[in-house]
């Protein structure tokens, strides 16, 4: 770290800034920041003031303080409602686009789940919602979930799980379980290896898509061989059919109405 004998506001501001946006849900003692800046306690509760009072204001998260010998500062990556509803209007018109219908009535999304801009800010948007649940891990399956989960994991500064289709060596001893696709009724394979989680911990369950929830429910089903309870589970798209799905409690950001390849007809909506 470079060396200034003496720091200005506006300088020690944006450090405590970086800092914070750096590792989020990440609680830094006070005297971290004192002596990283040679700043007294008093002169950095103004400063977190200030960047506290300014991150509200352009809802763009939120700082928190926690008092007490085992307390500090940290920072919680939250979009302000308002944002995050302009944000998920936006990308419902961009995928409702006709051109974006693929043969067979699937919907193309790949450019969108995995722009890192776009991903962190829903990382985001789901670290708000599940705030409550205090996750211990993101549980993701592979492969389009895991830039979404990954930045989820990010903005709750925890562990990232990924669950694979098959064992991988390097992994070790996994537990498979088999489980059927809501929508299509084929029989796939998740694994997990024995050490990814650790006991009786919570965890929050992010996928890409959601037709009947034949996935989530497998997923959920394998968490239960580990002993963890799963606090919640996200998704980006669901579609609204069929209705009734194979898992009761979830959270899906957008909704896919209606797709016809034939007609080109597309129509994807807020969910939120």
């Amino acid at each position: 770290m470079l060396k200034i004998e003496r720091w200005r506001r506006s300088e020690r501001v944006i450090f405590l800034t970086k800092a914070l946006v750096e590792r989020p849900h990440f609680l830094y003692p006070l005297g971290y920041f004192s002596q990283q800046l040679s700043a007294a306690k008093s002169s950095l509760s103004e400063d977190l003031a200030l960047i506290k009072e300014t991150l509200n204001q352009a809802g763009l998260g939120e700082v928190v303080t926690v008092s007490g010998a085992m307390g500090g500062v940290r920072y919680l990556p939250y979009l302000s409602p308002e944002r995050e509803k302009n944000m998920l209007d936006d990308l419902a018109q961009k995928l409702s686009d006709p051109s974006r219908i693929l043969p067979g009535g699937y919907l193309y999304m790949l450019d969108l789940i995995y722009d890192p801009y776009l991903i962190d800010r829903l990382g985001q948007i789901f670290a708000r919602r599940f705030a409550h649940c205090q996750p211990d891990y993101i549980v993701t399956v592979e492969t389009k979930g895991i830039p979404m989960a990954t930045m989820t994991a990010r903005a709750f500064n925890v562990p990232l799980v990924v669950i694979r289709n098959d064992s991988r060596v390097t992994e070790g001893s996994a537990v498979s379980i088999n489980y059927v696709s809501g929508s299509s009724k084929k029989i796939g394979t998740m694994t997990l290896a024995r050490r990814a989680i650790k006991p009786n911990s919570k965890v929050i369950l992010i996928d890409d898509f959601m037709k009947a929830g034949g996935t989530a429910y497998g997923m959920m089903e394998l968490m239960s061989e580990f002993n963890v309870k799963v606090e919640g589970v996200g998704v980006f798209i669901s579609t609204a059919q069929p209705k009734q799905k194979k898992v009761k409690d979830y959270l899906s950001l957008l909704e896919l109405v209606a797709i016809d390849d034939v007609s080109g007809l597309i129509d994807v909506r807020n969910r939120l």
